[in-house]
């Protein structure tokens, strides 16, 4: 659980252009790094891809909150940064807040501080978590379960909600205390459910289809251990 998604005009012009060129600078780069060949050559990852934005575009409707732009969800993002990779999980987080503005969810005013928050700040995070995890500690299937997907589930969410709020801070949209009362302070509860459902859903295809797990080598991870 974690982000905050603010309704139309919540946002600063300065601040939305700030978002968006954080943002469609990370879009382009993660465009740029795509296996296109290997996409349009499997039928299955496009599905499998289509199918994630889909599931994350329904979770997303869940939510809860008091105050417009101060409502909380399930991110999700650490799951699809894990099994795709980051390029890949910042354009299936596109299509899904995309389908989600067109349904009338969200404005498209808010698009790009939605985007920055939704889908790269986690999405960025969620991959630094997985390559320290690489590089500083052993193989192990339970360390990459709960460090990655668990632990790196909750920072991921914390890390966008904290962005959002600094966003609606930063343009005058509420005062840091009510951001505070109604959110932040609600954090370390939110971190918890999101990284059990990020660990759920990662154990689960580390069990049934590792295969399908860009960041995850069972061989590595377990052949050899």
């Amino acid at each position: 659980m974690g982000l905050m998604n603010p309704s139309e005009g919540l946002v600063g012009v300065g601040w939305l252009t700030v978002s968006a060129v954080l943002y469609l600078v990370a879009l382009g780069v993660a465009l740029r790094c795509l296996p296109w060949a290997v996409l349009v050559r499997e039928r299955g990852i496009q599905h499998l891809l289509f199918g994630a934005a889909v599931v994350m575009m329904l979770m997303w409707t869940l939510r809860a909150g008091i105050s417009p732009g101060l409502s909380i969800h399930f991110v999700g993002m650490t799951t699809l940064t894990l099994i795709f990779g980051w390029d890949l999980a910042i354009c299936a987080g596109t299509a899904a807040l995309i389908g989600l503005t067109l349904m009338g969810r969200e404005s498209w005013t808010e698009f790009l501080p939605n985007a920055l928050c939704f889908v790269v700040i986690p999405t960025l995070v969620s991959y630094a978590i997985w390559r320290l995890v690489e590089w500083r500690f052993p193989k192990n299937f339970f360390i990459y379960l709960f460090l990655c997907a668990f632990l790196g589930g909750g920072i991921a969410a914390m890390s966008g909600g904290m962005t959002m709020g600094a966003l609606l801070w930063l343009s005058d949209t509420y005062p840091w205390s009510k951001i505070y009362h109604e959110y932040v302070r609600y954090l370390p509860l939110i971190m918890f459910p999101e990284g059990l459902v990020n660990g759920i859903i990662m154990t689960g295809m580390m069990v049934f289809h590792p295969d399908w797990i860009r960041t995850f080598d069972a061989r590595r991870y377990i052949d050899e251990q």
